[in-house]
């Protein structure tokens, strides 16, 4: 597999820099765009992590199994998978504004049908949508900053993102306790209705084209499948790609199972899920800045990937230990989670980010590559943590623990980190 970009790609010299007018619109609203994309990109953590604190309530509340409440996760993240893929190539072909608002707008309608559903299969169909049209601010944000950023500043910038987005799982799961003191579970999804809207008429006024019509791709959906299918054929990329997917299962396992870890395993209230959730993502956000600020252009891309591999491998391996030989209390375990999310914090910008140098040519494409590849894992580690049930912590800890050994192995096998590569981060 070749280690440099795709050559069966269209030669990306002239389309790898960004265009001027988007260069210096960029440079003019500076704080402003990172709100914006950071909005657009917190609609799937808002849209998981929120209602977190309701799934107790949700499975007394419809009638149903635990097993099916949690599947409402899994259905999200599976619409927040396959959208991407729709989202992003069209945004290739069609531009960024267009494709983005359509999806704002479905995603709201389907946000408020959730809060009136009346039984579970019907709440299921509805995450399903809500993830389906959530997803085009997600994959087209990450494509925006391609538009706009090259190499180390495209990581940097991802970075900061990251503290504008990661804010929303980090207050997220706060916001829905504090929501369920005064309403139900539907409630909390009238408030997501509420806020997406917001980032509708946000989105309306405030963002604009960055990707002109010469730069459009035109040839339809055979353009997208060779495009695809040589992403997938560069080595490097992949490497990127598994990697940093296999972390966001180890996140998502924990998204699923700490909700009954808390509350149901360790008798916590919904309040005191919410901070424990705040403080584990406040790992993920704050290693997550460190890497975008001091270590990113310093230090080998690589060897930052690999720190951060190995860190939520730890964390996943001190989990299980907790559960099966030390009998850990809830702070101990908290320490295991902070640690797993510390090292995704550590690898994901770099991995994002030379993900999409590797495609500046079709950053849409590669983004939703990314994002697909990250939700469908996602989306298979809660069913894995719901079939070992939810009597102990064991189940969360051993699929995180999975997860952080798939992402060594695929980094390790694959970028191979002891031979040497251009570093595209490198100032």
């Amino acid at each position: 597999m070749p280690d440099s970009p795709a050559t069966a790609l269209p030669p990306a010299a002239a389309a790898a820099a960004p265009a001027a007018d988007a260069v210096s619109t960029a440079a003019k609203v500076g704080l402003l765009l990172t709100l914006v994309l950071g909005s657009l990109s917190a609609l799937a953590p808002l849209s998981m992590d929120m209602y977190l604190p309701a799934l107790p309530r949700i499975t007394d509340g419809l009638h149903t199994r635990d097993a099916l409440v949690q599947l409402t996760l899994t259905s999200c993240l599976v619409g927040l998978a396959l959208g991407q893929l729709v989202a992003g190539p069209l945004s290739d072909a069609l531009g960024r504004r267009r494709p983005l608002l359509v999806g704002l707008g479905l995603y709201v309608a389907a946000t408020a049908l959730c809060a009136v559903a009346p039984d579970v299969r019907v709440l299921l169909a509805c995450r399903l949508v809500q993830g389906l049209s959530g997803a085009a601010g997600i994959v087209i944000s990450r494509a925006v900053v391609r538009d706009l950023f090259d190499g180390l500043a495209a990581a940097r910038f991802a970075a900061t993102l990251m503290l504008v987005s990661g804010s929303a799982p980090l207050l997220a799961p706060i916001l829905g306790g504090q929501v369920l003191r005064f309403t139900d579970w539907r409630g909390v999804f009238g408030v997501l209705a509420v806020l997406g809207a917001v980032i509708f008429v946000t989105a309306v006024l405030l963002v604009r084209e960055t990707l002109p019509a010469e730069r459009r791709r035109t040839g339809g959906l055979p353009d997208t499948v060779r495009t695809v299918r040589a992403l997938l054929a560069d080595r490097l990329f992949s490497a990127y790609l598994l990697t940093v997917s296999c972390g966001f299962g180890a996140l998502f396992a924990f998204i699923a199972g700490s909700p009954y870890v808390v509350q149901e395993v360790f008798h916590g209230s919904a309040q005191r899920y919410s901070l424990i959730f705040a403080l584990v993502e406040l790992g993920l956000v704050g290693l997550s800045q460190l890497t975008g600020r001091l270590l990113l252009g310093r230090f080998s891309s690589h060897g930052i990937q690999l720190a951060g591999v190995l860190l939520l491998t730890a964390g996943g391996l001190s989990l299980v230990l907790m559960c099966t030989v030390w009998h850990a209390g809830l702070a101990a375990i908290t320490a295991g989670l902070f640690t797993m999310a510390a090292g995704l914090g550590v690898a994901a910008p770099p991995s994002s980010a030379l993900a999409l140098q590797r495609a500046p040519h079709a950053a849409g494409t590669a983004s939703a590559l990314l994002g697909t590849c990250q939700f469908l894992t996602g989306a298979l580690a809660p069913a894995l943590v719901g079939l070992g049930g939810h009597a102990s912590a064991l189940p969360m800890a051993l699929v995180i623990l999975g997860a952080g050994l798939a992402a060594l192995l695929c980094f390790v096998a694959l970028a191979r980190p002891w031979t040497k590569v251009p570093d595209l981060l490198r100032a």
